[in-house]
């Protein structure tokens, strides 16, 4: 007899969303048991005198009393961010049951309300795990999203308020791509950092935003006679278009603008939809000129430049760029 194997993955599929959803469940359990605790010291610790001396003694006594019975879960530091968790959080229905206890750890060290926000949203709307999420906080996509758009349109996209609707909105500038693992100082070429790409897709789509599928990669394109070749193509859902990301280990030139437009233009008459939006192209560079990019496409381009690193920047060299960025937008109006 035949088996049928629909049924057979029907079967394993109900079983493997029984067990997502068991795992969930017990991970919220636990979440709400260590928001329970750090309610509770809370409580206790404002009876003392000195508060901030008498929260340390007190969790420390109970560190000693619990973690012979109960376990590491419940050192000292551990208590204390259960503490720190209940203060961050202190409604227990806004808790999301699509965040683990690794999540809100990780969160627990954003003070700006905003940011938190911004982080609590975009792991829920984008499924990510906790190491995906401590990456894009350790990689300051907020703070690099501020960049290119306001607070208020970050949070709106965030929270699914608003659609992105022109490209601008789903551009990056600087992308980090530390999980490359190619040293700054190595000499690579642009082979090199595409294969490395490649590797490392899954990151990439991540570090490139939401909505991103992965379409091809050295895309031929063949014009009378001439072969090009496209290095990367993906297409965005949210605003219905290809993104072509072209890849230069160099301070890009107007060639390196006038080769891309080529390529944008070619997907917009052959391959474009008629419901589909204008192609995007992105010349991910390892240096760029703004000036040689404002002058030498034309207005309301649908072409950006925006520059690679491959390591994670610092908020001091995130907070030089944000304001550089508004002395920018400044001088623009002034104009």
């Amino acid at each position: 007899m035949n088996l049928n194997e629909s049924i057979i993955n029907d079967i394993q599929s109900i079983i493997n969303r029984a067990r997502e959803s068991a795992v969930r469940a017990v991970d919220h359990e636990r979440v709400i048991m260590y928001w329970h605790i750090g309610k509770r010291i809370f409580e206790e610790e404002q009876h003392g005198q000195d508060r901030a001396q008498y929260g340390d003694r007190l969790i420390g006594y109970l560190a000693e009393q619990l973690l012979p019975q109960f376990g590491q879960g419940f050192s000292f530091r551990n208590l204390n961010n259960f503490r720190l968790f209940y203060r961050k959080f202190p409604i227990v229905s806004a808790l999301r049951t699509q965040l683990s206890w690794s999540h809100y750890r990780f969160l627990l060290g954003v003070n700006n309300e905003q940011k938190l926000e911004f982080y609590l949203e975009e792991t829920v709307k984008n499924n990510w795990t906790a190491r995906q999420l401590d990456r894009q906080m350790g990689s300051q996509l907020y703070e690099r999203l501020l960049l290119s758009t306001d607070r208020e349109s970050v949070l709106s996209v965030a929270r699914n308020d608003k659609q992105p609707k022109e490209p601008k909105d789903i551009i990056k500038d600087p992308l980090v791509l530390e999980f490359l693992g190619l040293k700054p100082e190595a000499t690579y070429f642009e082979r090199d950092l595409e294969t490395a790409l490649i590797t490392h897709l899954q990151e990439f789509m991540l570090e490139l935003g939401n909505g991103f599928s992965f379409v091809a990669r050295q895309k031929r394109i063949h014009l009378d006679g001439d072969d090009f070749f496209v290095d990367l193509v993906f297409y965005n859902r949210l605003l219905q278009c290809f993104v072509i990301v072209e890849l230069k280990t160099h301070k890009i030139t107007h060639g390196d603008l006038g080769q891309l437009q080529m390529y944008v233009n070619y997907y917009d008459r052959i391959e474009k939809l008629a419901h589909e939006s204008p192609t995007v192209g992105i010349l991910l560079c390892l240096e760029k000129n703004d000036t040689v990019v404002k002058f030498t496409l034309p207005e309301n381009s649908n072409i950006f430049a925006s520059k690679y690193q491959l390591y994670l920047p610092t908020a001091e060299q995130l907070s030089k760029e944000i304001n550089n960025e508004i002395l920018k937008q400044k001088d623009k109006e002034n104009e």
